[in-house]
């Protein structure tokens, strides 16, 4: 499996750095090149663990990312996250990352994940689309992480929804 998800690195390093220099809040600051984001990518699909990832394209290029990571826990084994919900800015308002989320909420549900939770930069597009999409609010943590343009800090909301 990890041999065939590393034919995806580079798309997926496209988009992870696309993101963050867009000023998506997903763990990184600017500056962030490509090389890193291959990086960061390689570390995580070589890592043990059951995460699934799931990708949009357009015109068979890789355009969008999610993944569904099961918690690892063993009292928690009905609950997965939700991570890396990635979506190309050249390729935003298309109903990518609508699909994405839909899809990973469809992969959870079919491996019997009854929870599933994220969290994402408060007030960002991605917050309405989570209430769009009926995930319910659990709270926000104020000061939470450094806006991706290093501009301050911002609070993360955080999200749960039963699949």
């Amino acid at each position: 499996m990890i041999e065939e998800l590393t034919a995806y690195e580079p798309a997926l390093a496209e988009v992870l750095a696309a993101c963050v220099a867009g000023g998506a809040s997903v763990n990184f600051v600017q500056p962030f090149t490509v090389e890193q984001a291959e990086a960061w990518w390689r570390a995580r699909l070589a890592a043990p663990g059951a995460r699934h990832l799931l990708v949009a394209r357009v015109e068979g290029v890789v355009r969008g990312t999610v993944l569904l990571e099961p918690a690892p826990q063993p009292n928690q084994r009905h609950r997965a996250e939700i991570g890396k919900m990635l979506v190309h800015p050249a390729f935003r308002r298309r109903g990518l990352a609508r699909a994405l989320l839909r899809a990973a909420e469809a992969k959870a549900r079919g491996l019997c994940h009854a929870l599933l939770t994220l969290d994402t930069e408060e007030g960002s597009d991605a917050e309405a689309l989570y209430r769009a999409e009926g995930w319910r609010h659990a709270g926000t943590i104020p000061g939470y992480a450094m806006r991706a343009d290093g501009s301050g800090l911002a609070g993360a909301a955080f999200f749960y929804k039963r699949a």
